[in-house]
């Protein structure tokens, strides 16, 4: 197999630059999936401070859970040709992803006890906190999602 130059062949390797520098669709980038990348920092905290590990962890788990599913979602949904179509399925959308993290807030409680669903309650609602800022930071003009 012949060796690849990334410089010589950067056309051919999808999202690769060879500027070296971060741009501004880099820092959106972040910023728009700002809850994921504090996620890891927020359970690492968590389990620092002693809260219990398996509704932390259950919490995790149920927020990205949703997160893929809106990624899912979105691209269903992207292809219902009417916009009557698209408003309901939206509507659909984000009631089942709530209602999954709740599911995974009561499977913690239920699972593994009271502090355990409190932990995954807590860590939900602050991610789902941070994702609600950002979204609305971003307005009208940053589009669905």
């Amino acid at each position: 197999m012949p060796d690849l130059d990334a410089n010589l062949h950067s056309n051919r390797l999808a999202g690769v630059r060879t500027g070296g520098g971060v741009g501004p669709a880099d820092v959106l980038a972040v910023l728009r999936n700002l809850d994921l990348v504090l996620l890891p920092v927020g359970v690492a905290l968590a389990l620092a401070l002693g809260a219990p590990a398996f509704g932390v962890l259950v919490g995790a788990g149920g927020w990205l859970l949703q997160r893929a599913l809106a990624l899912l979602d979105r691209r269903l949904i992207v292809k219902a040709a009417e916009p009557g179509s698209r408003l309901g399925l939206n509507f659909v959308d984000a009631f089942a992803r709530i209602w999954l993290l709740a599911g995974a807030i009561v499977a913690a409680g239920a699972i593994g006890g009271r502090s355990d669903g409190l932990a995954a309650a807590v860590l939900i609602f602050g991610a789902y906190s941070l994702a609600f800022a950002v979204r609305l930071a971003r307005g009208r003009s940053g589009g669905p999602g």
